[in-house]
């Protein structure tokens, strides 16, 4: 991809340098072999740096490794979905025989009360998250997040600013701070529940971003992993309020569609536009397919937010038994905290068979768990106890 002579334009009026629009180029065309592009990279950077004192990166692929590292979902594709994708596989050597990214959004704008117009498929919200960050920030008006948070690499790297306030007491989100950090921010990010952290920032904390930040800022709402939390209140309805938020949502968590691919952004049509000139999105009708019959799946969502929190109450239960403390979490990860440095504790881990998340440079000696079936957590528990003793 390369960027068109007005977008150049546009960037260098800006702030941009010739050498930002360079990397800016290489975040769009390249950003999947980049290691902050999207949870699946970072994992893979993560894995290889943990798995070097456990005999090589090779044994993650071990048929035998408990592989609960990087937020999947074990159960995978719901059934429906499975049968949408089988039906529509055959007519792959078309890019939508039956309209299917239609369908998609048409289910969306009913099923969250919004305009078709308001939404935008991606594969993912990978790719529109560093659409928003070429959109709205630039060398002056920073990428605003919470520190320890998700992502916050593609805006360094294109040249712009990332100022990362720490989360709260109760690891919520410091809304206050973060306006008082980067009045001037482009973007204000909220991972609601929050990555690594596994909170929930109350909704009051999110209208105070959106009163309080400059009338060209976006509030950006990434709810990647909403459909695991009881608490976290779903921002759709400020999108059909047509406030300045884009709402980030993924079907690679609760839905199972990690490898599949397939998201969206919803957010007023201004708002949309403005991530259109930086790349050229298109979703695979296997991925469509799957993740419109996932949404039409009655119960699908409630069923599996029960599994995940019967086996994550589980495993807590085991760290309160042991004296590990961790931080509470309403998703399916939660970070447990191990008096030592983090890697070193996920390279015991592996050495067991069971490898586990990444470290944030703001919580050295935590690791992240990803909260993986009745048995998987058997065995992480069961190497728990036999590294910490």
């Amino acid at each position: 991809m390369s960027l068109s002579d007005k977008l150049t334009d546009t960037l260098m009026q800006r702030g941009f340098t010739r050498r930002d629009l360079g990397r800016i180029t290489s975040l769009l065309t390249a950003g999947a072999a980049l290691p902050f592009y999207n949870e699946y990279a970072m994992a893979q950077d993560a894995q290889q740096r943990m798995m070097r004192g456990a005999g090589g990166a090779r044994r993650a692929m071990d048929p035998d490794m408990v592989r609960i590292s990087s937020n999947e979902n074990p159960l995978g594709p719901c059934k429906d979905g499975l049968e949408a994708m089988a039906k529509v596989a055959p007519h792959g050597g078309r890019y939508s025989p039956f309209g299917e990214q239609q369908q998609f959004v048409t289910a969306i704008a009913e099923m969250e009360g919004v305009k078709e117009t308001y939404v935008g498929p991606f594969a993912g919200s990978s790719d529109p998250l560093h659409r928003i960050s070429c959109a709205f920030t630039t060398p002056t008006r920073s990428w605003v997040m919470a520190n320890p948070g998700y992502g916050g690499g593609a805006p360094e790297f294109i040249g712009s600013k990332t100022t990362r306030v720490p989360l709260r007491a109760d690891h919520s989100h410091d809304v206050e701070a973060m306006i008082k950090a980067d009045p001037d921010g482009g973007v204000f990010y909220v991972c609601n529940p929050n990555n690594p952290s596994g909170t929930v920032t109350a909704r009051k904390d999110i209208e105070y971003l959106l009163a309080n930040k400059k009338k060209d800022a976006v509030v950006v709402i990434d709810e990647a992993y909403i459909h695991f939390s009881e608490k976290a209140q779903p921002c759709n309805d400020l999108v059909a309020a047509d406030k300045d938020v884009i709402v980030l949502r993924t079907f690679s968590k609760v839905y199972g569609m990690a490898g599949i691919r397939a998201g969206f952004a919803m957010g007023r049509p201004d708002l949309l536009g403005k991530l259109r000139p930086f790349g050229v999105g298109f979703l695979p009708i296997t991925g469509l397919a799957c993740a419109t019959a996932s949404l039409k799946a009655k119960g699908l969502v409630a069923e599996r937010r029960g599994i995940n929190k019967r086996i994550r109450e589980n495993t807590f239960a085991f760290l309160e038994k042991k004296g590990i403390p961790f931080i509470p979490s309403e998703t399916n990860f939660f970070m447990m905290e191990v008096k030592r440095p983090g890697t070193e504790f996920a390279q015991a881990l592996a050495a067991e068979k069971v490898m586990i998340g990444r470290v944030w440079p703001a919580w050295p000696t935590k690791v992240r768990v990803t909260v993986g079936t009745q048995e998987e957590m058997d065995k992480f528990t069961a190497a728990v106890t036999k590294v910490v003793g």
